[in-house]
């Protein structure tokens, strides 16, 4: 179904500045800088999760690896998500965490929270890798309707949604430009609204 623009949640500089907010926040609630990793889901979330580490870096001066993660065989949802190649198998890229993570302080990262479900294949995921000693979750946006009992740690932005609206979160590393759109079905009342309006602005100006 078509999407159309609702909203825009953020622009380029207030996601720059969330960011910085969440850096903060991270080092004043780790114990131990020098036990934390970053691990962001895959894509966006990786991109997110360098952008903080570099900017823990600059605040507590300590060098915080970075890791990715990718979740499509561990989700439980591919038929509803979409992310399936042409013969039925999801398209999936290797997580790369190049550092042990046992009894690491590991923060998740991702773009948008939603159902839950992403979070809980990126759980399973991560523990392949080893059995950490903390686990927290941060997203720039949590949107609500979960499905399951995952709470982020550290939010950038909260925003109520529709279940059928879309959040579209563009990132100057895979994007021409850098914000935070909320989308909405195309529908028929939408488009005869529109139309309505437009003929309604052209008999004004005859």
């Amino acid at each position: 179904m078509p999407l159309r623009e609702k909203a825009q949640l953020m622009t380029g500089s207030e996601i720059e500045r969330t960011l910085v907010r969440l850096a903060h926040e991270i080092v004043e609630k780790t114990e131990r800088v020098e036990d934390l990793a970053l691990v962001g889901i895959r894509r966006r979330g990786v991109h997110l999760a360098e952008r903080l580490a570099r900017k823990v870096k600059e605040i507590a001066s300590i060098a915080v690896p970075v890791g990715t993660l990718d979740i499509q065989l561990y989700r439980d949802d591919l038929s509803r998500d979409g992310g399936a190649k042409a013969d039925g198998m999801p398209a999936v890229r290797p997580s790369q965490i190049a550092f042990p993570i046992s009894d690491r302080d590991v923060i998740l990262v991702d773009d948008v929270l939603f159902t839950g479900r992403s979070v809980r294949a990126a759980m399973e995921a991560l523990f392949d890798h080893g059995r950490p000693r903390r686990v927290r979750l941060c997203a720039l946006i949590d949107r609500g309707h979960r499905e399951l009992p995952m709470e982020a740690a550290f939010v950038g932005k909260r925003v109520p949604t529709d279940a059928r609206d879309v959040i579209e979160v563009k990132l100057l590393e895979e994007d021409p430009v850098e914000k935070v759109l909320l989308l909405e079905p195309e529908t028929e009342e939408s488009d005869s609204s529109r139309q309505g309006g437009a003929a309604k602005r052209s008999r004004v100006k005859g």
